[in-house]
């Protein structure tokens, strides 16, 4: 394996929550659908409304507001009243407006990290919303490069890196989606780290986790990151 150089993070819910304010959406969602359709109804059908809007709008609140007001006029035959969309619309502007809440341990890691490596930000989403977190994470300091980008493939990262002049063998990706931030850096021919948070995203799930693959790695918090790393540099 070549040595490591440049360590790559994800943002949401890897440095700071995120997949916690769509849950508490989905709860207060399927609450005011609850006299059209039961939860389940709801949940599939508005997963279903992402996935076929996901080319178009991309990732993120506004994309997820999109389809949820989408998906409500459906599921009431268009019959929901413009007070209930407004809630809907409210429910996106309350995410938008959340406080960025950075997980414990992150600054410090970070901080003892960048005295040895180079630090990038990879994340994927709104371009305006994502910036808004990253500012008013207070984080950004520790990062040579800040990357939000439309998508997470082999083809996007293989791009991002050659920009950078980045060697894909000498990066560890550190992130919670197994399939957007460790399988394709895998692929790439780099290091992947998986730190597991308590929800994921349906679209991010997969059923084949690369346990047996030799440059994978799971932690269970980021704080055991520099351990990790003083052995694999070893």
């Amino acid at each position: 394996m070549r040595r490591i150089t440049t360590i790559a993070f994800d943002a949401d819910d890897t440095l700071w929550h995120n997949e916690n304010l769509f849950e508490e959406h989905h709860r207060k969602y399927c609450q005011l659908l609850s006299e059209y359709h039961d939860a389940q109804t709801v949940e599939t059908t508005l997963f279903r409304t992402e996935m076929r809007n996901l080319e178009l709008y991309g990732y993120g609140v506004k994309s997820f507001t999109l389809s949820s007001i989408e998906t409500a006029i459906k599921l009431t035959d268009g019959a929901i009243p413009a007070e209930e969309l407004r809630r809907i619309i409210d429910f996106g502007k309350d995410m938008l407006a959340h406080p960025v809440e950075v997980f414990e341990g992150v600054p410090e890691v970070l901080q003892t990290l960048s005295q040895d490596y180079q630090l990038i930000l990879i994340t994927k989403g709104d371009l305006r919303d994502q910036e808004r977190k990253i500012a008013k994470s207070g984080l950004s300091q520790h990062f040579e490069h800040l990357e939000v980008v439309s998508e997470k493939n082999i083809e996007d990262y293989a791009r991002l890196f050659r920009k950078r002049h980045i060697d894909p063998a000498e990066i560890l990706m550190v992130g919670n989606s197994l399939k957007s931030d460790i399988l394709p850096i895998l692929e790439l021919g780099g290091s992947g780290v998986h730190i597991p948070y308590h929800l994921t995203w349906e679209h991010e799930r997969i059923e084949d986790p690369p346990h047996t693959h030799n440059r994978f790695h799971e932690l269970k918090s980021i704080a055991q990151l520099p351990a990790l790393l003083i052995s694999l540099n070893s």
